[in-house]
């Protein structure tokens, strides 16, 4: 079951006022609220049952008994705390900076685990298994990650391509069909080049998969198939630190699962590329 909690603190800012009213009722006062019907709710937030339910929904639970249940649900588990992510400041010691990273990088995995939506990211790894051909398109931080994706899907012998520099981008979607599949990676949503590129896919009629942060964005509401994951880039961190991270941990889900499913099919590869890498190792 997705964290109800961490949805709601990862959308919170793309809220209409009257849902981040309900929002942040909720996040203050979670206990509360788990004994609470939906009209009592909607009294304490000076709001309409129709706003809380529109929350529900957008959140992607069936309606507010289900929302509800989702929250008992963490408060159990403890998930139900603002455990907030930790910027780094000048001067901070060696031991500082090695528990606050740290501690980021742990909290964006956990946290992205808690929204994965499993039906999302089974069409994902459907998608790949049977593509004809995959492209992971990536810039800066993202670019990256597409690269690290095709490192592990040349593994296993999957025709695919990683992109990082726009121009190539272009003339890469331009040349997919139908059959194929395009991965593009942006933690904001909003970067340009890959938003120009999906254009150029969507013209082709390959399907696309975003992996972006959880929100209303431009790329999650264009996608196919959209993955979601969770961090916050403030100060120190806006150099995609933990988003990447958490980006990187979502696609060796992906591969740990095509793999698996595919293992009779790809277990050669694997082996030979096991061999081929030993050679590169010295030897006393």
């Amino acid at each position: 079951m997705e964290s109800c909690y961490v949805l709601l603190k990862e959308s919170l800012n793309t809220l209409a006022q009257a849902e981040q009213r309900v929002a942040r009722f909720i996040l203050s006062n979670p206990r509360k609220v788990m004994n609470q019907s939906i009209s009592e709710l909607a009294v304490h937030c000076n709001t309409s049952k129709t706003t809380i339910m529109r929350l529900c929904k957008g959140l992607g639970f069936k309606g507010y008994k289900d929302f509800v249940k989702s929250l008992v649900a963490d408060i159990a588990l403890g998930q139900a705390e603002d455990v907030s992510y930790m910027d780094l400041h000048p001067h901070d010691d060696i031991r500082t900076v090695i528990k606050n990273v740290t501690s980021n990088n742990i909290l964006s995995i956990e946290n992205t685990m808690k929204i994965l939506d499993p039906g999302e990211m089974e069409k994902a790894i459907d998608t790949i298994i049977h593509a004809k051909r995959i492209d992971f398109y990536g810039v800066g931080s993202s670019g990256i990650v597409a690269l690290d994706a095709q490192s592990k899907f040349l593994r296993i012998a999957k025709n695919c391509y990683a992109f990082t520099d726009p121009h190539q981008q272009l003339f890469s979607a331009a040349s997919l069909g139908e059959n194929d599949a395009a991965v593009l990676i942006s933690y904001s949503g909003e970067t340009l080049d890959i938003l120009d590129t999906l254009s150029i896919i969507q013209e082709s009629g390959a399907t696309t998969i975003g992996i972006t942060r959880y929100g209303k964005n431009s790329l999650s509401s264009r996608v196919d198939i959209k993955l979601f994951t969770t961090s916050t880039e403030t100060g120190f961190r806006s150099g995609a630190m933990a988003s990447r991270i958490a980006q990187l941990n979502v696609i060796d889900i992906i591969f740990s699962a095509v793999a698996g499913r595919t293992y009779d099919d790809i277990k050669k590869y694997l082996d030979k590329t096991r061999i081929a890498m030993g050679r590169k190792k010295y030897s006393v």
